[in-house]
């Protein structure tokens, strides 16, 4: 990381991790590919048993990071019994590594509606047709549930099922993880007040 980009260790400005993550989110879309914006999202039941699996970020800004999925999937259903969640987003090409703690909120049902609305209809179909993460005899139930949609909308607009949309993991954590020689790596770790108007900033043994 270039010395403009190292943030000072202390007392930080509200946005600056938020900034550092543009940052490097920026040179991953330029030398990560296919998906530098795939990330793992875990999650935990109310036992506290886990589970994660690799999902997209469609936005971010100071309120958080936003992916979006079926409600009733399995990681709905997780995150409906227990709101704190991890993302962990690793770009090889960059030997970087970016991993975020917080809480969990639904995004509200307009931001669910725009997004909706700019996907391709193919995949607006998809999210009324699959009942995620329930068992199905064969491919064959998919393809007909998808075939029933199609029906069903014609030509017309598809509207946004009730059963999707999605979440903003609000942070109050967030690692910037660098490679470095000897497994000597470079660590900064933003934590937000508890009066929530900041961030501080310390320095991480590897």
């Amino acid at each position: 990381m270039d010395e403009k980009n190292t943030p000072k260790i202390g007392h930080e400005a509200h946005a600056v991790p938020f900034d550092l993550f543009d940052v490097w989110f920026n040179e991953a879309k330029n030398k990560e590919k296919p998906y530098p914006d795939a990330m793992t999202l875990a999650t935990a039941d109310a036992n506290g048993r886990p589970s994660a699996r690799i999902v997209l970020l469609k936005g971010f800004d100071e309120r958080g990071f936003v992916f979006y999925t079926n409600y009733e999937s399995r990681k709905g259903d997780q995150l409906a019994e227990n709101s704190f969640a991890a993302l962990c987003f690793h770009w090889k090409s960059l030997e970087k590594c970016v991993r975020i703690e917080g809480a969990v909120t639904r995004v509200d049902g307009a931001e669910s509606d725009e997004y909706f609305a700019s996907r391709p209809r193919g995949s607006q179909l998809g999210a009324w047709a699959s009942i995620q993460s329930r068992p199905m005899s064969g491919r064959f139930d998919l393809e007909k549930r998808v075939a029933e949609f199609t029906a069903k909308f014609g030509l017309g607009k598809v509207p946004r099922p009730d059963h999707w949309g999605g979440f903003r993991l609000i942070p109050d954590r967030i690692e910037f993880w660098s490679e470095g020689k000897f497994r000597l790596h470079d660590r900064q770790l933003y934590t937000r007040d508890a009066d929530d108007k900041g961030w501080n900033l310390q320095k991480l043994f590897p």
